[in-house]
């Protein structure tokens, strides 16, 4: 009933810059925190950034500074702007999202996730 669905990623070379983009829509009553997470090859899931709904941001100390995540609680959506991308940066990025709705509290959701290429 509930959907993440993600858009912006590609290939980019360093330096460059993307923005990710995911739009939660369903019966939703209201999202608390959402964030974005990413997975690279051989390595684990890990947090990106979060932000709560009241605009609290959190994020890995590797992309402080360099990555910003924002949100529209009006229109359910929260992005990411990535700047200065390193290699280090490519990943599987996933959009997530603690959502209440009729029979869940704050029910994670995952978007499809979307690849994030940083290479020359």
């Amino acid at each position: 009933q509930v959907q993440l669905v993600e858009s912006g990623g590609g290939l980019v070379q360093p330096g460059g810059s993307l923005r990710l983009s995911c739009a939660a829509s369903g019966s939703i009553l209201s999202i608390n925190l959402m964030g974005w997470y990413r997975q690279a090859p051989g390595k684990v899931r890990e947090l990106v950034a979060d932000i709560t709904s009241g605009g609290s941001t959190n994020y890995a100390d590797s992309v402080k500074g360099r990555f910003a995540i924002s949100r529209d609680n009006a229109k359910n959506t929260v992005a990411l702007q990535m700047s200065s991308l390193k290699p280090e940066d490519t990943a599987v990025y996933y959009c997530n999202a603690n959502i209440n709705s009729r029979y869940y509290t704050s029910n994670a959701y995952w978007g499809q996730g979307t690849q994030v290429t940083v290479s020359s």
